[in-house]
């Protein structure tokens, strides 16, 4: 925020999700070819992943608030709000299925969020409404967390 400010309060929910592939889709061609021309780290990547994940859940919560500029100590909570709700079903949900994520490959994770971004993509062309499926901001949640599993592996096989 100290860069940007809100600017991200322009973009639209759709054009979030649109920023999401961007990022998982370059981390999978990355995968697919194996060299990459522009030298950035694919962690800063994962790590866009997460942020537009959670700037994601706060447009939703603000849907009918059509303020630009909101004060950092609002966005600091809303975020951590986020953060820390996303972290909590990461834990419920690693308690399930005992961290099975660690044996996944990070290439398997890229896929799981571009599958989700398909989905989400699939319920904002169908208007919001779904009929048995979690919502968007449930995607967002699942997204924010493999990404959050792909840069602990990254870490992990450095």
């Amino acid at each position: 925020m100290k860069d940007y400010g809100t600017a991200w309060r322009n973009l639209r929910p759709r054009s979030i999700t649109d920023q999401i592939f961007i990022k998982a889709q370059r981390i999978r061609s990355i995968e697919e070819k194996g060299t990459q021309k522009v030298k950035d780290d694919v962690r800063v990547e994962y790590i866009g992943i997460i942020n537009y994940c959670i700037i994601g859940m706060i447009q939703l919560e603000l849907v009918n608030d059509s303020r630009m500029e909101l004060p950092f100590d609002e966005v600091e909570a809303a975020y951590n709000k986020y953060a820390q709700s996303t972290r909590q079903l990461m834990l419920d949900k690693n308690h399930d299925y005992g961290e099975a994520w660690r044996d996944m490959r990070i290439s398997s994770l890229t896929d799981l969020i571009l599958m989700k971004i398909f989905r989400v993509k699939q319920i904002e062309d169908n208007k919001g409404q779904t009929i048995i499926s979690e919502g968007i901001d449930a995607n967002y949640m699942d997204m924010l967390n493999y990404a959050t599993f792909a840069l602990i592996r990254l870490t992990e096989n450095k």
